[in-house]
């Protein structure tokens, strides 16, 4: 995934800036951006356009913004932060039309589908090797038990805005021949308005839900992979259809194993002797223990394969291979028996080896018996 920008430096505020200054940068940048009003490339516009509501959309949220100073773009995973790629200009622009006071091309709002959420799921390699069902849990915007979405006070329903008359927009005029359209500031583009608010979400419509879901996860899914579960977002506007969920799949480190792409790397600590001459070892496996030869003359460092041992490649379904490296560990204390030995076996090599060490009063004697 591409490296994001800091999010205060792209709606170009101090870290310690104010909710007002925040919508301000927000407004003034958003609309050099708009495709009405940009005169570069479309495509430049498109891309800062939607990096500007994602900023906006965290600092602008007091409990968003905490978690991002504290713990940056990692910290926001599975926090409920909407997913603007996917979405065009209008749909952005009707999310946050509060913010400015009017329409653009004098369009009535229409059904918006419903924003993307994102969390992450984290796997052992075990669940990577067979495949796994997980559950994910999560929040997110959802309609009102109470009034069911409508906003209204049980009993009673949504009246038609006499401002606009139920359109969403009014005409202003600007002069001579010329009209300004805006958005219905009363109503604010619904058409309609709540007389008496439902006590559960206080006329929104929509509250924070608590959601419990089952994804399946194929063998041999990789690190950073993204799962889309669709119509599993939040809910559109005007019946609009609901977003999508993006599961962010996270993989446990093994305490024994390293995975490399679809094989296993196990580092195992063997004897000099058992190098010099083999012996028949244990190894952990996925699948548990399992009995590796090393033959006689293994060097540090070698690698012993296990073929198939490794994980499915989550396209073809082939398994790699488990690579077992030797790594010959040399005691840093032996016992007399140990040391004898091994002398006698370094005057069979013909080499020198350090004289057997002797004790500090030994070498203090034959110290001042030169003086």
């Amino acid at each position: 995934m591409a490296q994001k920008r800091d999010y205060y430096e792209v709606l170009n505020v101090p870290r310690n800036a104010g909710s007002d200054e925040i919508k301000r940068a927000y407004r003034r940048l958003a609309l050099k951006y708009h495709p009405d009003n940009y005169k570069g490339e479309k495509a430049e516009a498109e891309a800062k356009f939607k990096e500007l509501a994602e900023a906006y959309d965290v600092l602008a949220d007091p409990e968003k913004r905490q978690l991002y100073d504290r713990h940056g773009h990692a910290g926001l995973r599975g926090a409920g932060v909407h997913d603007f790629s996917s979405m065009g200009f209008a749909d952005i622009f009707s999310m946050f039309e509060d913010i400015f006071g009017f329409g653009f091309g004098g369009r009535r709002r229409v059904s918006t589908r419903g924003y993307d959420l994102e969390t992450e799921v984290e796997l052992t390699l075990q669940e990577v090797a067979t495949g796994v069902d997980k559950t994910l849990e999560f929040e997110r915007q959802d309609f009102c038990n109470t009034c069911s979405g409508s906003g209204a006070k049980p009993g009673t329903s949504p009246q038609r805005c006499p401002t606009c008359r139920g359109y969403g927009q009014v005409e202003t005029s600007g002069g001579g021949f010329f009209r300004m359209v805006r958005t219905c500031p009363d109503c604010r583009g619904k058409g309609t308005l709540i007389t008496s608010r439902c006590p559960a979400c206080r006329g929104t419509g929509r509250m924070r839900k608590k959601r419990v879901l089952s994804v399946h996860l194929p063998r041999g899914v990789e690190e950073g992979l993204v799962v889309r579960v669709r119509g599993e977002g939040e809910p559109g506007e005007e019946a609009g259809p609901r977003g999508d969920l993006r599961c962010y799949v996270r993989i446990r480190p093994h305490p024994l194993l390293a995975r490399s792409g679809n094989h296993l790397i196990c580092q195992v600590p063997i004897t000099y002797t058992q190098a010099a001459l083999g012996a028949t070892i244990e190894v952990p496996t996925l699948t548990g223990k399992e009995n590796v030869v090393i033959p006689p003359g293994s060097q540090h460092g070698q690698a012993l394969t296990l073929k198939g041992r490794g994980l499915p490649n989550m396209r073809t379904g082939r398994s790699g291979d488990q690579v077992v490296q030797l790594l010959i560990e040399v005691p840093r204390k032996f016992s007399k028996k140990q040391e004898e030995l091994l002398r006698e076996l370094a005057k069979t090599e013909d080499i020198e080896v350090l004289p057997a060490r002797k004790g500090f009063f030994e070498k203090l004697k034959e110290y001042l018996g030169c003086l």
